[in-house]
């Protein structure tokens, strides 16, 4: 089975590629969900994030803020750090027994969308790379109307990953999410297309 990971920065279009992929019958897993059901309130990942990052971060029912949260680490090389210590290791945990059970399954291709991809050295354990990528602009733009935060709060957010061009240097294949959501599922479709045939191939 060729194992491939959907990646790029927030607000690149991921969740609408992925979206797409699901239409056209791919087996498909995002990450993000896991994510945050790893710090849901009463999990042992949120009773880590309250060790380690104080009341500030609770909601007033005792659940992890994420906003909060979000403003804290992306301001704090090191506080990110160890959020994703928290976060990553049972997101990984349960993407490997997903491709697994695809494999299982007789999948030929599967797909999973991981943000972080490369940031958390998860590249090492896929076939295949899809970068959902925009133009800077078209991302700043789609955070802040998606998330109401002030612009120099998502630029803060954008700056603290992995710049996009670096990302898509490392891509296997490239979706550009700049136009219509109709040419993003037509170009989803093109690089699904190529990846069955080099699943048949292999």
């Amino acid at each position: 089975m060729l194992k491939v990971a959907l990646t790029g920065g927030i607000g690149t279009g991921k969740s609408a590629v992925l979206g797409s992929l699901a239409e056209l019958g791919a087996p498909v897993l995002d990450a993000d969900p896991l994510a945050h059901s790893v710090i849901a309130r009463g999990t042992p990942g949120a009773v880590a994030v309250h060790m380690r990052f104080g009341d500030q971060v609770l909601c007033p029912d005792g659940g992890v803020d994420r906003r909060k949260l979000g403003q804290l680490v992306f301001g704090d090389l090191q506080a990110r750090r160890d959020l994703e210590a928290i976060i990553h290791p049972e997101v990984y945990r349960t993407v490997v027994q997903w491709m697994a059970a695809e494999a299982d399954r007789g999948s030929l291709v599967a797909v999973a969308e991981i943000q972080l991809l490369f940031e958390i050295g998860m590249d090492a354990d896929f076939d295949r790379f899809v970068v959902a990528a925009c133009q800077p602009e078209t991302q700043i733009q789609r955070v802040m109307r998606r998330s109401h935060l002030p612009e120099a709060e998502v630029r803060q957010r954008v700056a603290a990953q992995m710049p996009l061009d670096e990302k898509v240097r490392r891509a296997s294949y490239v979706i550009w999410t700049d136009g219509t959501l109709d040419e993003t599922r037509t170009r989803t479709a093109a690089v699904w297309e190529a990846l069955m045939r080099e699943a048949r191939v292999n």
